[in-house]
């Protein structure tokens, strides 16, 4: 590879089907998408690629050297799902198409449902990465691993051992509500960091930064498929990249943070939080109340723009007493049923069906003397009087 030249890895997801309700990817669907991208490959438009699934999404990480959101890449994937939508329509899987939510593509596959994480970058003489691929669960999940692994120095030691990752890292942070994003600096801003990272539903870690040269370090996808349709159509089930080794944290402090396994939101019908569990391919299947919310780790190595890999980083059983904690976990928060914590806040039930149930209700609802008028807060953030 030439001096200077960047490589870009595009991690691309959507849910176009599956087997057993939302088990897993078919099998003949992640040959549809390979066979797409195989022949991508033959005519130079993206260098290698690697083709798997996390539950039920089907997953396309390709390398290439065409740089970040760039249309030729977008509607390669986007051509690889529609094939493999036509294999599920085939075959009757549940849900054939479901993260699709535009019938043509408009030159870039954001805002068209699925899941988009790319980072480009100059490769290093050894260029590790980790791929994470989260299924039943939302951005947001990404955050407190991301928090632990680029500032806090309790997981990460290299934050005070080493001086290439001492100056420490910047947090680009998205309100996705908004439609804005800040830019944070840990360590002196890291308080700042956790005020808004602490509430994922809206606050969503989307890249980080080496501090020192603003070299790219992670990137997250942060698509939420409510609020792009405006209603529930699946979880986001969200993908990520992060950069390991040599002026950035070992694999190790990289994976450390999911062997705690950390309540998320998503679950059965995205209505629940339960712990997001880390396991190996082999286990990226859902079943348990269609969960529990996983996270697999694929690490590769970028050579002149080839995938090296992969390395199933979560087969492991290191990793066996974080499954046990989120088995224990998952037992005592679904006894909950129906109640909070359990299932989601209002505020983000007002993306499931639920209000479609709380519609019938509406009229039989009558006025009481609570001998006080209660006070609610505006999107202004004044209170007001309740009529």
């Amino acid at each position: 590879m030439s001096e200077g030249r960047t490589t870009t890895v595009s991690v691309i997801k959507a849910d176009i089907g599956s087997l057993a309700g939302h088990h897993r990817v078919h099998p003949d669907t992640i040959l549809a998408a390979s066979r797409v991208l195989a022949e991508a490959k033959r005519k130079g438009v993206i260098k290698s690629f690697y083709v798997t699934n996390a539950g039920d999404d089907l997953q396309l990480i390709m390398t290439h050297f065409k740089g970040v959101d760039n249309p030729e890449i977008h509607e390669l994937a986007w051509t690889a799902f529609r094939e493999a939508t036509k294999v599920a329509k085939d075959l009757g899987l549940y849900a054939a198409g479901q993260d699709l939510l535009s019938d043509a593509f408009s030159g870039n596959i954001r805002g068209l449902g699925p899941g988009v994480a790319e980072m480009e970058f100059v490769e290093r003489p050894s260029e590790p990465i980790v791929v994470f691929m989260a299924d039943k669960t939302e951005p947001g999940a990404f955050n407190l691993p991301l928090y632990k692994i680029f500032a806090d120095p309790f997981n990460t030691a290299g934050l005070v051992i080493d001086p290439r990752l001492h100056d420490g890292f910047i947090f680009e942070v998205l309100d996705v509500f908004e439609g804005k994003a800040v830019e944070l600096r840990t360590p002196e801003e890291v308080y700042d960091l956790l005020a808004l990272i602490g509430t994922p539903s809206r606050y969503v870690v989307k890249r980080v930064y080496r501090k020192s040269d603003r070299e790219i370090a992670a990137v997250v996808s942060s698509e939420r498929l409510s609020l792009i349709a405006g209603r529930y159509v699946g979880k986001d089930d969200p993908v990520m990249i992060v950069r390991a080794q040599s002026g950035f944290p070992a694999v190790g402090e990289v994976l450390e943070p999911f062997a705690f396994p950390h309540l998320v939101a998503g679950w059965m019908r995205g209505s629940h939080h339960g712990p997001l569990m880390p396991v190996g391919l082999k286990d990226s299947k859902v079943s348990r109340f269609d969960g529990p919310p996983r996270v697999i780790a694929l690490g590769f190595q970028v050579k002149n723009g080839e995938l090296i890999g992969p390395a199933d980083l979560f087969d492991d059983p290191a990793f066996d007493e974080a499954r046990r904690q989120a088995q224990m976990i998952a037992d005592y928060i679904r006894r909950h049923g129906p109640f909070m914590p359990h299932r989601l806040g209002p505020e983000e039930m007002e993306y499931t069906t639920l209000p479609e149930v709380l519609k019938r209700l509406k009229d039989r609802f009558k006025p009481v003397e609570m001998g006080y008028k209660p006070k609610v807060k505006h999107e202004s953030g004044e209170a007001a009087d309740v009529d």
